[in-house]
C-alpha cells in the first residue's frame, strides 16, 4: 500500500488537520461580517423581499456587462480558499458544494429564496451525457454572467399551456465570457447542448411567489411529464396531508380544514381540502363551501364546481351547509 507523505505526517501530528477547518469557517465568517459579503447578504436579503436588481448597486453590478465586479468577488472568496486548500487538501469547503461530476456548484450566499452562487460545467463531461428530452420552468428570477469559457445552447420558452400540453418555442444561445442573460424560469428556461472547456458562471436567483409549481414538459411535443410545488415547505405540507389522510387520522380535520382555507399555495390547499372531505365529511364540505364564496380566491371555481358535483351525487349534502349566495 502506497500511503502519502502528508497522510504519514498525520498520523503522528493532526493538529494542522483539525485547526484547518475553523480556519476556513472564520475566513468565510469574516469574509460575510467584513468584507465585501456583508454587503451581498444586506442586498439578497432586500432581494427575496422583493427589491428590483437595479435598486441593488452591488449585485446591479455584478451582473452587469463588462463590469469587473463579478470576477473581483469571486476571486476575493476563491482566493483565500485556494490558498487553504494547497496547503492542506484533505480539509473540508466552509460553502455548501455540490458536483454530479459535470456541474460543479459552490453557494456563496444565501438569505431565503435568493442565491448567490458560482458553477462550473465540465465540457467533456456533459458531451457523454445523453441529450435532453424534457425542459423544467421553475417560479424564479435569474440572471447569469459567464467568467470564462464558451457553451452553445438553446432558450426555451413556454408560449402557452392547454389540455395538459405546451407550446415550446427555442432560440439558439451562445455563451461567451462576459456575457450576461436575465430569464423569468416560469416561462423560459435555458438548455445546454456543447460547452468548450469549462464553462464558469456567476448565478443569481430569487425565488417566485409561494404557492407556485414547477412544470417538467417534453421536447418533442410538449406533453407535461410532472409538477411539482416549487416550495420545499409546500411539498412537506402535501406530503403531511397525503399522509393523514391515508392514516385516517380524523382527528387531523380541523387543521386541514384551517389550510384549506387559509394556509399555503393552492396546490397544498386543494390537497388539505381533499384529505378533510374524506376525513370528515361535515368539516371538509363546510370548508369547501366557505372557499367557494370567495370571489378573489383561485380555487373558487374549482370548489364551487366540486360542490354542486357531490350535491348533485349526494343531494343530502345541500341540506348540512347552506348554497354560495
Amino acid at each position: 500500500m502506497l500511503i502519502r507523505q502528508e497522510l504519514a505526517a498525520l498520523r503522528g501530528d493532526d493538529r494542522p488537520q483539525r485547526k484547518a477547518p475553523a480556519r476556513r469557517v472564520a475566513g468565510r465568517q469574516a469574509w460575510e461580517r467584513d468584507g465585501r459579503g456583508a454587503a451581498i447578504l444586506a442586498e439578497l436579503t432586500a432581494l427575496a423581499r422583493g427589491a428590483e436588481l437595479d435598486d441593488l448597486p452591488l449585485l446591479a453590478a455584478l451582473f452587469a456587462p463588462g463590469d469587473p465586479a463579478a470576477r473581483t468577488v469571486v476571486e476575493e472568496v476563491t482566493g483565500w480558499l485556494l490558498a487553504e486548500l494547497a496547503a492542506q487538501p484533505l480539509g473540508q469547503v466552509p460553502f455548501r458544494h455540490h458536483s454530479d461530476g459535470t456541474v460543479t456548484t459552490l453557494l456563496l450566499a444565501r438569505v431565503g429564496g435568493a442565491t448567490l452562487a458560482l458553477q462550473a460545467i465540465d465540457g467533456l463531461a456533459l458531451a457523454r451525457r445523453p441529450e435532453p428530452v424534457s425542459v423544467s420552468f421553475a417560479p424564479v428570477t435569474a440572471w447569469d454572467h459567464v467568467l470564462a469559457g464558451h457553451g452553445w445552447g438553446e432558450v426555451v420558452r413556454l408560449d402557452g399551456f392547454d389540455h395538459g400540453r405546451a407550446r415550446l418555442v427555442s432560440q439558439p444561445v451562445e455563451l461567451a465570457p462576459g456575457s450576461v442573460s436575465h430569464r423569468l424560469g416560469g416561462s423560459a428556461a435555458q438548455i445546454l447542448r456543447r460547452v468548450e472547456g469549462c464553462l464558469v458562471t456567476l448565478k443569481l436567483q430569487c425565488r417566485l411567489g409561494a404557492g407556485s409549481v414547477t412544470r417538467e414538459f417534453r421536447l418533442g411535443d410538449g406533453e407535461l411529464l410532472h409538477q411539482a410545488a416549487a416550495s420545499a415547505r409546500d411539498s412537506r405540507l402535501e406530503l403531511t396531508a397525503a399522509l393523514l389522510g391515508r392514516m385516517g387520522r380524523a382527528d387531523a380535520a380541523p387543521l386541514l380544514a384551517a389550510m384549506a382555507e387559509e394556509q399555503g399555495g393552492p396546490h397544498l390547499r386543494w390537497q388539505a381540502l381533499r384529505e378533510c372531505l374524506g376525513l370528515d365529511t361535515a368539516r371538509g364540505f363546510a370548508a369547501l363551501g366557505v372557499v367557494a364564496q370567495r370571489a378573489d380566491d383561485p380555487l373558487a371555481g374549482a370548489a364551487l364546481a366540486l360542490r354542486n358535483q357531490l350535491i348533485d351525487k349526494y343531494p343530502e349534502l345541500g341540506r348540512m351547509v347552506p348554497c354560495p349566495g
